[in-house]
This record gives C-alpha cells, sequence and structure tokens, in this order.
C-alpha cells in the first residue's frame, strides 16, 4: 500500500524498516520486566507498528509537499518540526494513559498489563526513530536532490 501510495521504493522500505525497529522497544520493555508474550502484547506490537507508520507517513507527506518549494534540508527541517506536537502528544498521552496499567493498579489491570508494557516501551523507541532516524535517511535519500523545476 505505501509503495502505491509514494510510487517509490526505497520509502516505502524505509518507513516499513521504522515501524519494525518501533517493535524492539516493546520488548526490551516486555524483556526487562519479565513480561511473556501473549494476545495481549502481541496486540501492543500491532498497535506499535501501525502508530509508527502512520507518523512517518504523515512526516513524509509533509516532507515531500515542502520540498517543491524548499531544499532538502529546509523541508527536513520544516516537516519534523510541523509534526513534532502531534507526534509527542501521542507519545506522552499514551505511555500517561497506560502508566496505570503497566504498574498493575486497578481491578482487573493484570489482564492488560503486557498490552500497555509493549506500547509503552514501543513509543520510547518510536520517538528517536521517528526524530532522528527518519530525518537523517531522507536526507540520505534526497541528498541530490535539486529545486529544477522551480529554478528553471
Amino acid at each position: 500500500m505505501i509503495l502505491f501510495l509514494f510510487k517509490e521504493f526505497k520509502v516505502a522500505l524505509l518507513i516499513l524498516i521504522l515501524a519494525v525497529l518501533g517493535i524492539s522497544g516493546s520488548y526490551l520493555a516486555l524483556y526487562f520486566t519479565n513480561t511473556p508474550l501473549n494476545v495481549g502484547s502481541y496486540t501492543g506490537l500491532i498497535m506499535i507498528v501501525g502508530i509508527i507508520g502512520e507518523n512517518a507517513i504523515f512526516t513524509f507527506l509533509q516532507f515531500r509537499e515542502s520540498l517543491l518549494e524548499k531544499s532538502v534540508d529546509e523541508s527536513i527541517i520544516y516537516s519534523i518540526s510541523t509534526r513534532l506536537r502531534p507526534k509527542l502528544m501521542t507519545a506522552l498521552g499514551a505511555i500517561i494513559a497506560l502508566a496505570p496499567l503497566a504498574l498493575g493498579i486497578g481491578t482487573g489491570a493484570q489482564l492488560h498489563q503486557p498490552l500497555a508494557i509493549a506500547v509503552i516501551g514501543g513509543f520510547i523507541i518510536a520517538m528517536p526513530l521517528l526524530l532522528i532516524v527518519l530525518p537523517a535517511m531522507l536526507r540520505v535519500l534526497y541528498k541530490g536532490h535539486k529545486l529544477d523545476a522551480i529554478e528553471n
């Protein structure tokens, strides 16, 4: 689907790799808390992949739109700064909301504890991926891009 949307194999592969790398944070959080993999934790992993993929797609769309009138570096700065607040609000809101479940506070919290731990761990890794790795990789992919259409 991403390949059809962007018509660029490198970008689709980059977004897919970032989404899959986000799972590493979930696995690390589950490992360090000694929480077993079960249906709840797998649901959290799927959520993290979707959220990271969605954020990366929106950031890339913003980058590609601003690339029509700006240089690559300016477009990266603009797209990351424009998408920074929604990313932080999503991550911090989810972490704060899921913290009581992850700590096992409340009736029935132990049932959903693996899901909460997986999502919190995924969001902790997702922020550096989306704010540092994605812009760096976009810079590498588009380093030879020029504003030929506007300059002519």
